[in-house]
């Protein structure tokens, strides 16, 4: 099984040159670390910050430095500060090319449930409503399991939906699922993992079409 921290690895390889990129709260915040040297991507953070870099060695944060999940980050030269409204802006007139999303759910369709589980009280939804109504290219990092070892990857999400049909591709500690407009397409699996154990782990039905590589990093 991936760590979070190769989940965020093997995300960075769907980052092309020239993108901008919204990362979202938790595994996505660590795509940043893995993004090539060769390429020129800029970070978008919702709070109001464009070109984010990679997370601070420990002992050279600046507190004043943060992304929409209150981590304390690294800038880029050329990155630039702005208010909220103007960064929602930027969203809501497509300008990001690629937008990162942890979620509880997701449905073979391309619904998202990533903001609220009814009982529990939250802050707010944050800016994942505004990123998946705009957005035309989202990934969503997950587990594919839930603690109690329930599947994620469902038919249908059973949580209060935040997008529907708006995720093209999913990965998990278990596999590359890529969204068709037959449900779910097995595209990678991780190392060690078998297709038989991901179909186990999963709820939703499978389409898989010859033999299913390993994932590269």
């Amino acid at each position: 099984m991936l760590t979070k921290e190769q989940i965020a690895q093997r995300i960075s390889k769907e980052v092309q040159d020239r993108y901008y990129v919204n990362l979202g709260i938790g595994i996505p915040t660590l795509v940043a670390n893995y993004v090539s040297d060769t390429l020129n991507v800029e970070f978008q953070s919702e709070n109001g910050v464009l070109g984010m870099g990679p997370f601070p060695f420990e002992g050279e944060e600046d507190a004043d430095l943060i992304n929409a999940g209150k981590q304390t980050i690294t800038t880029l030269p050329g990155a630039s500060f702005f208010d909220s409204s103007f960064s929602f802006g930027m969203i809501r007139s497509k300008k990001v090319d690629l937008t990162i999303l942890g979620a509880m759910e997701v449905s073979e369709n391309g619904d998202i449930a990533n903001w609220k589980i009814p009982g529990k009280m939250v802050k707010g939804m944050g800016g994942a409503m505004d990123l998946v109504a705009s957005a035309e290219n989202i990934i969503v990092a997950m587990m594919h399991v839930n603690k109690k070892g329930e599947s994620k990857i469902l038919k249908n999400c059973t949580l209060p939906l935040t997008g529907v049909g708006c995720v093209k591709k999913v990965v998990t500690e278990m596999a590359v699922l890529e969204i068709t407009p037959n449900g779910f397409k097995l595209l990678e699996r991780a190392p060690g993992v078998s297709v038989e154990e991901i179909i186990k782990s999963t709820e939703a039905e499978l389409i898989i079409d010859g033999e299913i590589p390993e994932m590269e990093f």
